[in-house]
């Protein structure tokens, strides 16, 4: 039998750090051998703004994950947000030497890698590309055109664009923290992998993922993902608007939020109030259940309104039959199925990362609020597959893999591993809560 292979997910959050351990086992399933979080305070709508405590952070989920899964980690798979996240599309041409020849791996990853030597804005660099269809000698809707014979080889590719020093900070704070980056992934496309199936993927849907940063869009049609963006609105916006509304501290208006709050005002009566503490010796100060929501319900509204122009850039061309899906931790939100129905006129449902998942899994992690970090082990297990599937070296956590072997050999801890850096090192370096005490917060009515 093989040795194991542990691929990792590291979530860089607004709100949270969340390091996962993921392995797949025969029956196709993940089982999650551990996993940390820690709370994050150098990153702001996705982005890194404080290297040195990201990097605290990072180690203590690191630690935590490591310690719980006896895994020495040394590589994760990361995600990437934030408001300077933009897609196009992009059609790649390659004119075949000799049409007589089957289409190779090789000319399939030429005809992808041509891609990244795209003209960008100063300042912006290529994140990734994902192939959405071929075409061979103009006949269109190919998914898999290796092996068959043409003259030229045409793609359709979605290009995932991001500001260089953005991935640079991300870059420079795994490594700071002693790890090595395998692979750059767009955060929701990576909570797609964990709560999208199939079926709605073919069919037409829009993944919502409400973070405490950001909201990020992923949009699929016929199994081809046809649209990605990035809302720099996310929880912590609603909560702002809370402490600003209520004029309560952010402490107080993030638990409120989370413990009482509702997306739709109409759902709250007027004489269910939350009790807030004075500071300091102060009368404590009552706030309504239907006034918090009213706050909640406006900020979700702009939210909602944003990702319906989104949806209608690609809902024009192909109906998205099988609606909404939102995860993420804003998804938790009480009502907030019937806000977004109302406001895109799509069906809505909850997504949850636990499909993919072995029955064992922590209760914890089947929270849409880990959907990112759970989608981004799936993602790195199928991109370390088909790596090793077209013998690309690589490396995972302690283990190596060699294209000439075609087998796994357990790495010696006293050697560094001697592999070929990931695709993305030499793109990027080329330019220059807690709840209250019951005694705190009492839920009153008024007679």
């Amino acid at each position: 039998m093989s040795n194991p292979v542990y691929i990792v997910g590291l979530d860089i959050g607004t709100t949270k750090i969340a390091c996962i351990v993921g392995e797949k086992v025969e029956n196709g399933k993940i089982v999650i051998r551990g996993y940390g979080k820690t709370e994050s305070t150098g990153v702001k709508r996705g982005m890194v703004f404080n290297i040195e405590e990201t990097v605290n952070a990072i180690r203590r989920a690191v630690d935590q994950a490591s310690e719980q899964s006896n895994v020495d980690i040394k590589t994760v798979n990361v995600g990437i947000a934030g408001h300077h996240i933009r897609s196009v599309q992009h059609r790649g041409v390659l004119m075949r030497d000799n049409p007589n020849v089957e289409i190779t791996e090789e000319e399939i990853d030429r005809l992808r890698q041509d891609v990244f030597k795209l003209g960008m804005t100063p300042g912006e660099e290529i994140i990734d590309v994902i192939p959405q269809e071929y075409i061979v000698d103009d006949e269109m809707g190919i998914r898999h055109p290796k092996g068959m014979l043409g003259n030229k080889l045409e793609a359709n590719f979605h290009v995932i664009i991001g500001q260089v020093a953005a991935a640079r900070n991300i870059i420079t704070c795994i490594h700071q923290a002693g790890l090595e980056m395998e692979h750059m992934i767009l955060e929701p496309i990576a909570s797609a992998e964990a709560v999208l199936g199939e079926e709605e993927k073919e069919a037409g849907v829009a993944l919502v993922d409400i973070g405490g940063g950001t909201t990020d869009i992923a949009i699929f049609y016929d199994n081809i993902i046809y649209h990605t963006a990035v809302i720099p609105f996310g929880g912590n916006v609603i909560t702002e608007d809370i402490r600003q509304g209520c004029s309560i501290i952010k402490k107080h208006a993030e638990e409120i939020k989370v413990k009482f709050g509702s997306a739709v005002a109409s759902e709250n009566r007027d004489d269910e109030v939350v009790s807030i503490p004075g500071i300091r010796g102060r009368e404590p100060k009552e706030i309504s259940f239907k006034n918090l929501a009213n706050i909640i319900q406006a900020r979700l509204s702009e939210i909602f309104d944003i990702v319906n122009n989104e949806i209608q850039k690609v809902n024009s061309e192909h109906k998205l039959i099988a609606g909404i899906v939102l995860t993420g931790g804003g998804a938790m939100m009480k009502h907030i199925q019937q806000l977004a129905a109302f406001k895109t006129g799509l069906d809505v449902r909850i997504g949850y990362p636990n499909e993919y998942l072995a029955n064992d899994t922590a209760e914890e992690l089947a929270s849409p609020m880990y959907s990112t970090g759970v989608g981004l082990v799936i993602e790195g297990i199928a991109r370390y597959e088909a790596a090793l599937k077209h013998g690309q070296i690589g490396v995972s956590n302690g283990l190596i893999y060699q294209p000439e072997a075609q087998e796994i050999h357990t790495e010696e801890k006293s050697e560094e591993p001697k592999v070929k850096k990931p695709w993305w090192e030499g793109i990027i370096t080329g330019f220059a809560g807690k709840f209250l005490k019951d005694d705190d917060i009492e839920n009153e009515k008024i007679d």
